[in-house]
This record gives C-alpha cells, sequence and structure tokens, in this order.
C-alpha cells in the first residue's frame, strides 16, 4: 500500500493546503464551482461560527509519498447538533474530498472516528456542517450538474468509498427542481382562483425599502409553520431583520413573496438568485477587487437561475389551496419577461418529511432536480443502525 501522510491544520499554511485541495481534485471537473475560501474558513473561524459555543472542530490534510496533496477531512463534535429520537452521542464529519482511492479515504475517516471517539462520541454523520444544515451539508448520490451556492459538490465515487467504510444512509436530501417559465398546471389555477377572486386574501412581493415590516411577517409564518419540528426553534424578528439585511446586497425582492389573509401573513415563499452563477467567475477570492468584479458581474451578467430557501404555509391553512394560490400569483411576475429566470431549484428536503415534500412535489410539473445523503457510521458495530425517523 502506497505510504501517506496525514496531518492536522494547526497554522495558517496548513489551511492554505486545506483550501487546495479540491482544487487540485477537481481541476479538470468543469460541473465544479469553487466555493469562496472565506465561506469555508468562517465554519472553522471561532469568532464567526457560533457553534464553537457548544463544541470544537478538527481538520487534517491527506498527501501521497511524493507530497501530492489527495484529501482532507474535518471533524466536529456540537452539543446542539441532534436529531429525532437519537440515544447516543454523535458527532459529525464534513468537507471530505478524496482521491478515488478507499486506502486514502480509510485513512481520513480512521484519523477523523478517532478524534471523535476521544472526544466521547460513539457515531458520526457525514458529510455534514459544523453549524446549520443550509450548508455544506450532505454526499451527492444523483444530478451530478454544478451546485447551488453553499451546496456540497463531489464525484460519483464518493458514494462508494463511503458505503465501503461502513457508512449507511441516515436520510435522504431531495432537491426539487422546476422550469419556472413553463405555464403552470390548470390544477393550480383550479386551486388559485378562490383565493384570487376572495377580497380578503392578497399576496405580494418584498419591498426592501420595508425590511422589518416583512421580517416581521417572515418571522411569524416560520414560527407557525417549522418552530418545534425536527429541533427548530422559533426566530425572533430580530434574528429575521438580521438575515435579512445580510441578503439585502443579492436579494431580489421580486422573488420573495408573502401571502395574506385580511393582512395576517399566512404563507411565504423565498427564493435568491443562485450566488454561484456569479461566484463562479471568482475562483474562490473575494477581496475588495473581486467585490468590485462581483458587483459588475451582478450588474451585467444576467442570472438565469433562482434557489428556493424557503416555502411555508401556517398550519391552519396547510392543505387548502394556499400553496397554489401564492405561487399563481408570484408567477405572474416570474413568468414574465421582466424576470431573468428559466431554471429553478429548491434547498433540500429531508425525506423524513413527507408532509414539506408533498408540498413541494405538487407545485406544478416539478422533478427531483438532485439528491444528496447524509451518512452515518455507528462506531460500535453491534449498536443497531437505525434511520432517521419520519416526521408525523
Amino acid at each position: 500500500m502506497e505510504r501517506m501522510h496525514i496531518f492536522p491544520v494547526n497554522n495558517a499554511l496548513d489551511e492554505k493546503l486545506f483550501l487546495a485541495v479540491p482544487v487540485q481534485l477537481y481541476k479538470n471537473d468543469p460541473h465544479w464551482i469553487q466555493p469562496l475560501n472565506k465561506d469555508i474558513l468562517e465554519v472553522f473561524d471561532p469568532s464567526k461560527n457560533k457553534a464553537f459555543r457548544f463544541g470544537k472542530a478538527q481538520r487534517w490534510v491527506l498527501k501521497n509519498a511524493s507530497g501530492v496533496l489527495i484529501g482532507r477531512i474535518a471533524a466536529f463534535v456540537n452539543k446542539k447538533y441532534k436529531n429525532k429520537d437519537d440515544d447516543m452521542s454523535v458527532g459529525g464529519i464534513g468537507f471530505f474530498e478524496c482521491i478515488h482511492q478507499q486506502e486514502a479515504a480509510n485513512l481520513l475517516f480512521d484519523t477523523a472516528k478517532q478524534w471523535l471517539i476521544e472526544n466521547g462520541m460513539e457515531a458520526m454523520d457525514g458529510p455534514i456542517n459544523f453549524g446549520e444544515r443550509d450548508r455544506w451539508w450532505g454526499l451527492v448520490t444523483d444530478g451530478f450538474h454544478p451546485p447551488l451556492y453553499g451546496m456540497n459538490y463531489n464525484p460519483p465515487y464518493y458514494q462508494t468509498l463511503f458505503e465501503q467504510y461502513g457508512f449507511q444512509c441516515f436520510y435522504n436530501q431531495i432537491c426539487i427542481g422546476m422550469y419556472p417559465k413553463k405555464p403552470l398546471q390548470q390544477k393550480i389555477w383550479d386551486r388559485h382562483a378562490p383565493y384570487a377572486a376572495d377580497a380578503d386574501f392578497s399576496a405580494r412581493h418584498l419591498q426592501k425599502k420595508q425590511l422589518e415590516k416583512y421580517a416581521q411577517d417572515f418571522a411569524t409564518v416560520y414560527n407557525k409553520a417549522w418552530a418545534g419540528h425536527g429541533g427548530l426553534k422559533e426566530l425572533s424578528v430580530e434574528q429575521v431583520v438580521l438575515m435579512f439585511k445580510k441578503m439585502k446586497p443579492v436579494m431580489d425582492e421580486r422573488i420573495i413573496w408573502f401571502a395574506y389573509h385580511k393582512e395576517e401573513p399566512i404563507a411565504l415563499f423565498v427564493n435568491l438568485p443562485d450566488l454561484n452563477q456569479w461566484f463562479k467567475y471568482l475562483h474562490g477570492h473575494f477581496g475588495w477587487m473581486h467585490k468590485l468584479y462581483f458587483l459588475w458581474l451582478k450588474t451585467f451578467k444576467r442570472n438565469p437561475r433562482f434557489t428556493g430557501l424557503v416555502f411555508g404555509v401556517v398550519p391552519e391553512f396547510q392543505g387548502k389551496g394556499v400553496d397554489a394560490y401564492i405561487i399563481g400569483e408570484s408567477a405572474k411576475l416570474i413568468q414574465s419577461d421582466a424576470l431573468p429566470y428559466t431554471a429553478y431549484e429548491m434547498q433540500w428536503i429531508g425525506d423524513f418529511n413527507p408532509k414539506m415534500l408533498n408540498i413541494a412535489q405538487n407545485l406544478g410539473e416539478v422533478f427531483n432536480s438532485r439528491n444528496l445523503q447524509t451518512l452515518r457510521y455507528n462506531f460500535d458495530p453491534s449498536k443497531p443502525f437505525k434511520r432517521h425517523p419520519i416526521f408525523s
């Protein structure tokens, strides 16, 4: 077996090597879009990532006998990382990259596993993020096309590397796509019609000059629809205002929609342009010159893709056609020549959430655009493997 050298990331030079691994591995892959270096580094910066309040992380880089970069991995423990019905301590691995060689992958997995055992863990999930689940989460198993901003990308052979080591699918992460310029199905308009004819119902897109008002509306719908489910906590209006202000420079207010009943918010449909369509020209860099270039790209480079962040309806209006109403109202603008978008993809929905999957799959002529998986490896092989429980 080829002699390999694995070492922890302990300084700025090691960090550069950690960032360089995927550049080396994907240099001939036309579908890979290099993430911004700052986005990766912020995950491992205690001053930027609040997950460090509840845990810690470690990274490693792997070289072959000739000193060529051939892999990397990160491992993390986080007291806040809990899945429904977990009866053991579970750590995480992520930012995994590796050549097509099982021995190299095994060395990376073994190293992370040993560190997690030393930190009291009984299993590891991966590839996941050290923090929120809306970024760097899951292994691509189908749909190997260019990733959305903040989404993992990997070649098909990674699934074999994980499974040969002993990982099993904990849950599937399903992404839903559609062609937004294509006419909506008649059944959408049929369900839309009663609400459109009722003066008590209205729908409108966000106005940037009223961010605080729409932050309040977002918090109302989100907390009714999601808080308390799957460990999700309520969001304060202040938290949403901060989130919206951070999003504001890249927002297209015409693709962020709210529905109301007697001016009370009852549904939301939050989307953003896919930033990767601009970031792909920056090759990981975001210094001041690159920021100026980004502003130029954003102004003059047509972006044909947008991505769904959140779609939801408050419980009292679920299953009654409000989803069709907000989609129909937004389509009147999105399908017009005023907007450039010809491709749409929602962020992933776990297969443990059939209710939300059903809502997404009934938005019209949709298709499964890609599949990712969160995998789990129990350190004690005698402990029975259990998939993520289904949400009721």
